[in-house]
Order: C-alpha cells, then structure tokens, then sequence
C-alpha cells in the first residue's frame, strides 16, 4: 500500500515543524499555521529562534539559548517532551504541550529534528465563554476579554457563592507599567495591540473556570475560582511572567511591557468594592516597590 507522507503529516491536527542540523525550519504543517498564526512561507528556512516561537518555560527562561529540548534531542537522540510557552504571531504567550524526535538518515546520522506541539490553553472552552458573553454585551470591544460591568457582576455572584458554601475566590488586579509612555512613543494604534497582546496572554494561560477582564485603559482582572493564598501567588507570578515574555514586533523592534499586581483572596466580610479596593492598595505597593511584581495581601 503506498500513500503520500506529506500529505498526511501536513495536515496533523497537531502542530509539526521538522529542523536541520542548524535548526533552520525546512516544514511546517497546516495546524502549526492554525495554532502559531504564521504561515509555512513567514517560517520555512528561518531559524525557529529567531522571533517566531521562542519558547520559554514557566520561569521565563529562553529555551532557544542553551536549553531548548529541540536541540538536546538532536545531541544525543533521546525523545523528550515538555509544556512550554510559545510566541504567537499576535504577541501573547501561548501554553502548549510539545514532544520532540530526532531525524536520522539511512547509516544512522542524525540529519535533524521535529517538533510536534499542540494548545494545551482550552480555547474552545474559552471561546464558547466569550461568544455568550459577547451575546450579553459584556466584551470589552478592544481586547475582547470581559468589561468592568460583567466583572461587577461576576464579583457579586462570587460573594453570594462564598455565602452559601462558605467557599473563597481570589483577585488579581494588574496595571500594566509605564503604560502613558508607551503611548506617547510609539503612538495609540501600537498600544492598543499591547493591550490585546496582554489580554490574550491572561486568556490563554488562565484556568477555564476563572473569569479574565479589563477594569479600564490598561488595568486588567482576573478572577480565580476557589483558591487559596498559595495558588494565587504561583497564579499571579505565572501571568507576571508571561505578561513580561510577550512581545510585538513594531519597524523590527521587539516590544516587551511589564505588569504590576496586588493579589487577595476574599474575606467574609468583604464586598465588591472593598475587595477591588485592597488589590488595587497592593498594586500600588508593587509600584512603589519598583514594579514587575506582585504583591498579595
């Protein structure tokens, strides 16, 4: 029985690209375009380092510079595998679950790599979340994430719930740093894809049951459903992180901006504005104290 290979591995459901030696990329598959943004002719004979995936891990470090499993397993041939976080097209920090093979010829030399990655995000969850709220007119039009009034109202059903089951929930309110500077040099339409890029970021990487929003201009919310003290925190830096690994590339310019945080989780006596009120105190620490950080209370 004989059929076409291309074919079949061109269209994947998963993502696959195929290295040399050099890490140059010689293929790239249809649900490699589907879940990157880039398309095979954006990528095919580029290196995979160079501001297309970027791969970074949970702690922010650049896997292209010395520890990128692609490039181990073309050492020594072992099969690895990972989650890491990949650079899409628009910028944001996207999670995904990758599994990497080395490439061997006839006698046995390995002659190259491929990666087979897939979105780890559960976007389709997300995604049905959105159209029902975009229904209610609840989107916030710019960075379509949830407007202050769903927030408001997510927050009071949030109270209610700690009520009948005497269960908590955490906040995280981010205000992206220098963010009027970053206005006035590179301009509104710049800034308003580092919104979007920030938005989906927190999007990608949040838990399918949190609730992510903007509050306003370039404060953003995320909700986290029964949580704790530790979880928020491990949480929150996660999102510092991303937020800070993202980037656009403007005139060929890499743009980075980073985040300052305050974190809480609810008390009993709390309500809607007492609770927005102590992470916004926290964020504000976190700018007094050099910003890039988070601060929980």
């Amino acid at each position: 029985m004989e059929f076409d290979y291309k074919d079949l591995v061109t269209n994947l459901s998963e993502g696959l690209y195929i290295v040399d030696t050099n890490r140059k990329i010689n293929f790239w598959n249809n649900a490699a375009k589907n879940i990157t943004g880039y398309a095979s002719k954006e990528v095919t004979g580029s290196s995979c380092a160079d501001n297309i995936l970027v791969h970074v891990d949970d702690k922010g470090n650049n896997l292209c510079r010395g520890m990128c499993p692609l490039a181990k397993t073309m050492e020594d041939g072992k099969p690895r595998t990972a989650n890491v976080y990949l650079h899409h097209k628009k910028g944001h920090r996207l999670p995904v679950s990758i599994k990497v093979i080395s490439l061997k010829n006839l006698e046995g030399k390995i002659i190259g790599g491929a990666e087979l990655f897939s979105d780890i995000s559960d976007q389709k969850i997300k995604d049905t979340k959105l159209k029902e709220l975009q229904n209610l007119a609840f989107i916030d039009t710019l960075t379509r994430v949830a407007n202050r009034n769903y927030i408001n109202l997510e927050l009071e059903n949030k109270f209610f719930e700690a009520k009948q089951h005497n269960n908590r929930f955490g906040i995280l309110f981010f205000d992206i740093d220098h963010f009027k500077i970053f206005n006035d040099n590179y301009g509104h339409e710049i800034g308003d894809k580092v919104l979007y890029t920030v938005a989906n970021t927190l999007k990608s990487n949040s838990r399918p049951f949190d609730t992510i929003g903007r509050w306003g201009g370039e404060e953003f919310i995320v909700i986290l459903h029964n949580t704790n003290r530790e979880q928020l925190f491990k949480l929150g830096e996660r999102f510092r992180i991303l937020i800070k690994k993202s980037m656009i590339v403007h005139k060929g310019q890499n743009l980075n901006v980073s985040a300052s945080m305050g974190g809480t989780i609810s008390q009993e006596r709390d309500s809607v504005d007492s609770i927005i009120a102590r992470a916004d105190k926290l964020m504000y620490k976190s700018k007094s104290e050099g910003r890039d950080r988070l601060s929980i209370g």
